[in-house]
């Protein structure tokens, strides 16, 4: 297979091939009534529209909106902008294209660290836990859910919002919380299990496809209590694991989003429950001031105000350069 091109590569009149997420596909009619599909292909570094005019009958049911797919096309411009006229398409798999350089993580947005090695230095984490039994609960629930831990978005639309980004998230807290939990002299171990912990529900409320969305039991119920549920089912198979341990891990939990307001069903009423807070909302925080100055698409060293903090944020003179502003 020619080598895969990502849509920021992609040049007036070139031949491509490449792996995109289909955003959008739509069956629509020209002016003399035949029939063409009207797409939005999308990868990690980009959005484009793309026609398909020829052979529709044939490809319309080959795949659908929110499909991985692979795509053989022509570059042209429209009205001013880059499209995609595409000659062949289908849905993309590992299984079926993984040998020729397809991976869910070229179609979507990733953390920026590689998965493997944050995997390694998050587990590091939980074999320091001194308490037998804090630590086969965390032990316990990070082998059975593995698999989504090491794709799974933080949240849908605000921090870590992207593939991989729920594990990042949780590193980034581990990391922090393992240096302040000397400084204000807590539990270690409890406050390393609440971190490792407080947002396991988000398996369960967010879907791990390629678009993230929220499940029902996601709607319906949410992380937090989900996440309660998690601990305490894992926690009864853990023979002799202390009641009053557990409802601690629980009130964990059940505060560490901090305020009735941000539907937290208890505010911090232990140390480390306070600190966990704290820093859950430090790391949230940070990663959309990151965001906001790394998706802002104005000139100069100030953002805009359409940002989640609504005001204009001073940008850092690495990403000034990199975006060519002066």
């Amino acid at each position: 297979m020619k080598a895969i091109t990502q849509i920021n590569e992609f040049k007036e009149g070139a031949d491509i091939r490449g792996f995109f997420l289909c955003v959008e596909k739509h069956l629509r009619n020209t002016r003399g009534g035949d029939l063409y599909l009207d797409l939005v292909l999308r990868d990690r570094t980009g959005q484009i529209t793309a026609k398909l005019w020829k052979e529709v009958s044939e490809y319309h049911d080959k795949f659908s909106a929110g499909d991985a797919v692979v795509v053989a096309g022509q570059v042209d411009v429209y009205l001013d902008n880059l499209q995609l006229n595409i000659k062949k398409i289908n849905v993309a798999s590992v299984q079926s294209y993984g040998r020729y350089g397809y991976d869910p993580a070229l179609i979507v947005p990733s953390a920026k660290s590689d998965v493997k090695q944050m995997w390694q230095e998050l587990t590091s984490y939980i074999k320091k836990i001194d308490n037998k039994y804090l630590k086969m609960l965390v032990t316990s629930i990070y082998k059975e859910y593995k698999s989504k831990l090491l794709i799974h978005p933080a949240s849908v639309v605000m921090h870590h919002n992207y593939r991989s980004g729920l594990l990042e998230h949780i590193l980034s807290m581990a990391q922090t919380g393992i240096f302040l939990a000397k400084h204000y002299k807590v539990d270690t171990d409890l406050l390393m299990t609440g971190i490792f912990l407080h947002d396991i529900g988000k398996v369960k409320e967010i879907t791990s496809e390629l678009e993230a969305s929220y499940s029902d039991e996601g709607n319906l119920i949410g992380h937090i209590v989900l996440g309660r549920d998690i601990a305490i089912k894992v926690a009864n198979k853990i023979k002799d694991f202390p009641p009053d341990l557990l409802q601690k891990v629980e009130h964990l939990i059940l505060s560490h989003q901090g305020q009735y307001e941000w539907q937290s069903p208890k505010k911090p009423k232990l140390r480390e429950a306070l600190l966990l807070h704290l820093i859950d909302n430090m790391d949230a925080k940070m990663n959309l001031m990151e965001k906001a100055i790394v998706e802002d698409v104005e000139e100069g060293k100030w953002t805009s105000r359409r940002n989640y903090f609504r005001i204009q944020i001073l940008k850092d003179e690495q990403t000034i350069e990199d975006d060519g502003s002066k």
